[in-house]
Formats: structure tokens, sequence, C-alpha cells
């Protein structure tokens, strides 16, 4: 089961205006790179954002069900859910599968008058952080962070930062590759960077 966990980069950083989510692209299974445009970053609502690493089925899964969970609740409460609200249903989630878990390390982001970033582990541990790193090269992206992050720092500051990240884990972690997937949350929303944004941005 620990050959699922193998691979992949995930980055969140809180910054003033805005929180970023970034991830790389490739899916590997032991020594295999099963796929090399895998997504690992997903919007589950209009200010909410969730970044997985490890068992992309998984993944998925929780995806499908946060999204779920955040549609009733904006049915039955008549407001978006927040971001500590879905984080800690997450965790709750997590803790409560134990058994028959789902194998990842959620990152969680979003906007609900002010950004936040938790992370999550798979037995439903949480914690609220500044700026954080999962997956198997997350050693080479909290390096990267830990020299680059300031607090109060400008959403496009906090940008260039995760995408330095993920692109330092690529150079060094075999089991991360193939392209990064960058998302900001931000007052206005959810916005995913196209790849020529992001090309531009490495240049």
């Amino acid at each position: 089961m620990t050959e699922k966990l193998k691979g992949t980069t995930t980055v969140g950083i809180v910054c003033k205006d805005g929180a970023v989510l970034a991830a790389d692209k490739r899916a590997s299974y032991g020594n295999m790179v099963m796929s090399k445009g895998v997504t690992k970053v997903f919007q589950i609502d209009d200010h909410l954002a969730l970044a997985g690493a490890g068992n992309v089925g998984d993944i998925l899964s929780l995806v499908r069900l946060l999204r779920a969970e955040s549609r009733l609740y904006r049915a039955k409460v008549g407001q978006e859910m927040g971001v500590s609200a879905l984080a800690t249903l997450t965790a709750n989630v997590l803790h409560n599968t134990r058994f028959a878990p789902y194998f990842g390390w959620f990152l969680i982001a979003g906007h609900d008058g002010k950004p936040a970033l938790y992370s999550i582990d798979m037995a439903g541990g949480l914690t609220d952080d500044k700026f954080t790193a999962a997956g198997s090269g997350m050693e080479f992206a909290f390096a990267i962070l830990e020299d680059g992050y300031k607090e109060g720092m400008s959403l496009d500051e906090g940008v260039k930062l995760a995408l330095k990240a993920v692109n330092t884990a690529m150079r060094r972690d075999v089991f991360t590759g193939d392209g990064v997937t960058l998302v900001t949350v931000t007052s206005e929303g959810y916005t995913e960077l196209s790849g020529e944004e992001i090309d531009a941005l490495l240049k």
C-alpha cells in the first residue's frame, strides 16, 4: 500500500490577499510513471480549494464528498461553508474512516473574509498553517518555503514562491514532475493559472 503514497509534491501558502495551492502533475506507482497530467488541486466551492498527495482514487473520492457537503451546507444554511469548517469536516471524515482510510495528505485553502490554510494527515490530524508542503518532495519544498516565506507577502510573491518550491522538488524528487498546477483563492474566488502564465513565471 505504501507504494501508492510515493509520488507528488503539494504546496500551500497564505498571503496578505489570498491563499495559494500548487502541485506537480506526475502520478507514479512504485518506479512506474502512470500519468503525466494528473490534477491534484481541486475547487470545492467558489472560495475553497483542496490539494491532495497520495492515492489518486482516494483523493478523488474525498473531493466528491466535500463538494457534495459544501453544496448541502449552502442549501441548508444559506451561505458558503467557511475554510475552518471545511477543514474540520475533512479531518472528521479522515479520522472516522481510519479503519478503511483515505490514503492521502490534504491541504485545504480558501478565503472567507481572510485567507486560510490547513494541513490534514490521513488520520485526521489538523494543523493551521501559514505555509506547508506534503508528498514525497516535501523536504525540498520546505527548504524553499522556510527561506522565502514572509508574513504579509503579496499574492504575486506567494505564487512565485509556491512555483519555485514545487519546481525545486521536481528537479530533485524522482516521483515529482511533469508540470505544475497552481491556483489562487481570494475574495474574488478561485482562479487557476494557465500553462502560459506558469511558463512565463518560470522564465
